[in-house]
């Protein structure tokens, strides 16, 4: 658990009365120099993870009986082996995003009243509106909380850090959980070769706390360029193609790629961002310690990270094989998995590069500074945390319950509501003649 940070002031000699009032020697109190406030910096760091994916496992097996396909070119294509699947209805962007994020605020042994924003990226969202993020601040009772959903694609959970980096900076927050979240499952054309093998559902989150200890997110690099945003696109569902008949049966609610055009995309910018990074940050590539990779193509990764930045393969983590391109959850899922191996510990250089649709990229530089050791099983805390989440179930109910009352009562400052009076039938309204009759009327 890294420190929190406080403010602190400089009162200078002198004494301090019994109100908390700093009073100088010799001084009156209209002559007091006013109160300076010292500057003490703020980091912030990573202090919890957690990362969820559903149990349905679809192998390249599995899609050779769908599609004209081979584990054999998938893999030599992609590195793709099977990818997770949300095959439960109940399973959703939301449910998958409060799940990892229970397990972050584990790993930190925070409770999530403390949280005081929840940003979620995520391209599949539980609705246009309202936010998914909301329904996973509902879900964990973090009633102090602020949240929102960001959508910058597979680059989403990095640029969801930068936020929760700026706010944590700027004293804002204290505690800001990101959290990238998917059911790419239910996007996808599942007889569409190119992009139903690449795809998979998963959910990664992190807990970003601010501290007085240097280190932490160190730099951020975001980019953007919009005139390639329609080589990867969900064509309708937005306001330029509104859900229709046509746009159904059309197919234009799936993924539509121009692979080759996004490939020759990341190979550019996932290298140049992550010189980039680490320029700001003040680092070298010798520096770095780990790279975690949006896992979306091996190639992509050999051709960026491992050629051009000339980064040995022992310090990429990828987990590719096994989920497939997770977007937004791809990072924080591989940087779950990277611990778990033992890849990370305090001290480590890391950076986390990706790249998605907008088309987009972003990369963040990381002293990483946070304990890695799994904390040992408390069965008194687990089973308070367990109450705390029951507890803000029962008080979503609740909420709803009161509104659904207020719905149905009559409103008691509605006009003519007052005791004793006896609504009146609405008083018939008599027709107006057409202004061209009116007209025909006058001499």
């Amino acid at each position: 658990m890294m420190p929190e940070a406080k403010s602190l002031s400089v009162n200078g000699p002198g004494s301090t009365n019994g109100a908390g009032e700093h009073r100088e020697e010799g001084f009156s109190a209209s002559e007091q120099a006013p109160v300076v406030s010292a500057y003490r910096p703020r980091y912030a760091h990573i202090v919890g993870w957690g990362y969820h994916v559903p149990s349905k496992v679809i192998t390249n097996h599995d899609l050779e009986q769908i599609v004209d396909t081979s584990d054999e070119w998938i893999r030599s294509r992609t590195g793709i082996a099977e990818r997770r699947v949300a095959a439960d209805p109940k399973e959703t962007s939301a449910t998958l995003g409060a799940a990892a994020a229970r397990k972050a605020l584990e790993i930190a042994d925070v409770p999530a009243s403390k949280v005081d924003l929840v940003i979620c990226a995520t391209t599949t969202p539980e609705h246009l509106f309202p936010a998914t993020a909301c329904l996973i601040q509902d879900m964990l009772g973090a009633h102090h909380a602020g949240a929102f959903d960001l959508s910058a694609a597979c680059s989403g959970f990095v640029y969801g850090l930068a936020m929760a980096r700026g706010h944590i900076l700027a004293g804002d927050a204290e505690y800001v959980l990101v959290i990238g979240t998917e059911t790419l499952s239910r996007i996808v054309d599942w007889t569409d070769r190119e992009t139903c093998i690449l795809f998979g559902d998963g959910a990664g989150a992190v807990l970003v706390a601010a501290s007085e200890v240097p280190g932490g997110i160190m730099a951020v690099d975001l980019g953007s360029d919009g005139s390639g945003g329609g080589n990867l696109i969900l064509p309708a569902g937005g306001s330029a193609m509104p859900a229709s008949l046509e746009t159904v049966s059309s197919g234009q609610h799936y993924i539509k790629m121009d692979g080759k055009a996004v490939f020759r995309f990341a190979t550019r910018v996932m290298a140049a961002s992550t010189r980039k990074v680490l320029e700001r940050a003040g680092y070298t590539t010798e520096d770095i310690d780990l790279v975690v990779p949006h896992q979306a193509n091996i190639r992509i990764i050999q051709n960026s990270v491992l050629n051009q930045l000339k980064i040995p393969a022992e310090k990429v983590f990828v987990n590719l094989e096994k989920y497939g391109n997770t977007s937004t959850a791809s990072i924080p899922i591989a940087l779950c998995e990277a611990i778990e191996a033992g890849k990370l510990k305090p001290g480590d250089k890391v950076v986390f590069v990706g790249f998605g649709a907008g088309l987009t990229w972003a990369s963040c530089a990381i002293d990483w500074r946070t304990p890695v050791e799994k904390p040992e099983a408390n069965w008194w805390k687990n089973t308070r945390r367990q109450a705390t989440y029951s507890a803000a179930a029962a008080r979503s109910m609740w909420r709803r319950a009161v509104r659904w009352v207020y719905e149905v009562l009559p409103d008691p400052e509605a006009p003519g509501r007052g005791e004793g009076h006896r609504e009146k039938e609405p008083a018939e309204t008599p027709m107006r003649e057409p202004a061209s009759e009116r007209v025909k009327d006058k001499p």
